[in-house]
């Protein structure tokens, strides 16, 4: 399944700290491997470690951050964590400023299995990025993939389990995996591919972002063919400190992973404009997320500068998109109150009178708060021609709507 829940663009981070940073997880009581368990949620990895041996946390793995961060300043006052320095940073709009604390000393434990030595992560004054909205559960902050890299990294979605291997006994296991060079830049991992859209063959480097939920994000401004197909419809594709960065999604026709591809790719296009030549971008095209490295088991050797991918349960599906024009997050407490945030002009959900605001109440014969995110998305992702019929909490009033769903990509 393919939601339109993206990943925030975390396009600042890398910027704020170069000072000491993480030690990285070691393995305990001597082991050789370890076996992780993760959630997957709507396209994320998340991870719950002991925080300072407090209190258990959620993070979500992140190959794209180059720092841990803990998104909520009020769960570092509560357990008392010193802030050594404040750091100051126009945000990906390059209006709003972000507010963050450098705190040092940190340890995070997943008990019996891994533990780091004293980190440094970095405290935001805000939870600015609002990942639990589009995770649909609690999420406490970022866990960056680097954290792992003097291991063997192992990810196995069909599992949901990240596999840890010391690098002397590590063997590649028998058939059916592609090596694939990788290039690494201040602890991320970016691999050169092509893809063709239209009868162009388009040579192109991304960055592997586990902390992504889309497929595929292409920057549109860095090659002159790297542009939305005419069947694209204009989108909100993450979330700025200014609000919704606004780009178009649509189809292109294959991506090359080595000596393994994937067809019909959802694609998501963005315009830099004065980002495109700040380091931290690295002369990427753009970014493969999760809702494509899903389809396969991952195998990362930042040491070795290679990964390795192998076609998964889900290599051969269909990438799904939203079929309402609706884009919706999750708030309240149990994450269960899902607010419209965007109506696409002349979708299914247009024609209905569905209006950015309106709380979702019932879709179908279910009480929106009996069900979850991923439901939700589910339900606005079923087969064209299928009857929706949702009412909506409007200023205190309950309006009834039917939508017909419609592909629109």
């Amino acid at each position: 399944m393919q939601s339109k829940r993206l990943t925030i663009l975390l396009l600042l981070l890398c910027v704020w700290y170069t000072g000491n940073a993480q030690t990285g997880f070691y393995l305990t009581n001597g082991k050789k491997r370890a076996d992780i368990p993760f959630e997957f949620v709507n396209n994320f990895i998340v991870i719950t470690l002991n925080f300072n041996g407090k209190l258990p946390l959620r993070f979500i793995y992140d190959t794209g951050a180059e720092h841990t961060i803990l998104n909520k300043r009020e769960i570092g006052d509560f357990l008392g964590l010193e802030y050594e320095r404040e750091f100051r940073v126009a945000g990906s709009d390059l209006r709003e400023e972000l507010v963050a604390y450098l705190s040092r000393n940190i340890v995070l434990e997943i008990p019996g299995k891994v533990r780091t030595g004293k980190e440094d992560i970095l405290v935001l004054e805000e939870d600015y990025f609002h990942f639990e909205e589009y995770a649909g559960v609690n999420v406490d902050g970022i866990l960056a993939g680097h954290i792992f890299s003097q291991y063997v990294v192992h990810i196995n979605y069909n599992l949901h389990f990240i596999t840890l291997y010391e690098r002397k006994h590590f063997k590649l296991p028998q058939g059916g995996f592609t090596e694939i060079p990788v290039e690494i830049f201040r602890n991320k991992m970016y691999f050169y591919t092509q893809l063709e859209q239209g009868d162009s063959i388009i040579p192109v480097k991304l960055l592997l972002d586990s902390g992504a939920a889309l497929p595929l994000l292409l920057f549109s401004d860095t090659h002159p063919l790297l542009t939305p197909p005419p069947t694209a419809v204009p989108s909100n594709i993450g979330m700025g400190l200014g609000g919704f960065l606004e780009g178009f999604t649509g189809r292109i026709n294959r991506l090359q992973l080595g000596d393994l591809q994937q067809d019909g790719v959802l694609s998501y296009f963005q315009t830099l404009d004065s980002l495109i030549d700040a380091p931290y971008i690295n002369r990427r095209n753009g970014l493969i997320g999760n809702a494509l490295l899903n389809r396969f088991e991952l195998i990362m050797d930042y040491n070795q500068s290679k990964i390795w991918l192998k076609p998964g349960r889900n290599y051969n599906k269909a990438f799904l998109y939203d079929r309402s024009g609706i884009t919706v997050i999750a708030t309240g407490q149990r994450f269960n109150v899902f607010i419209v945030q965007h109506v696409l002009p002349g979708s299914p959900a247009d024609l209905a009178g569905i209006k950015k605001g309106d709380e979702l109440f019932r879709l179908n014969l279910l009480r929106a708060k009996s069900i979850t995110l991923s439901d939700v998305l589910r339900i606005l992702q079923k087969k064209p021609g299928k009857k929706v019929r949702i009412t909506v909490l409007r200023e205190g009033k309950k309006l009834h709507k039917t939508l017909v769903l419609r592909d629109l990509i």
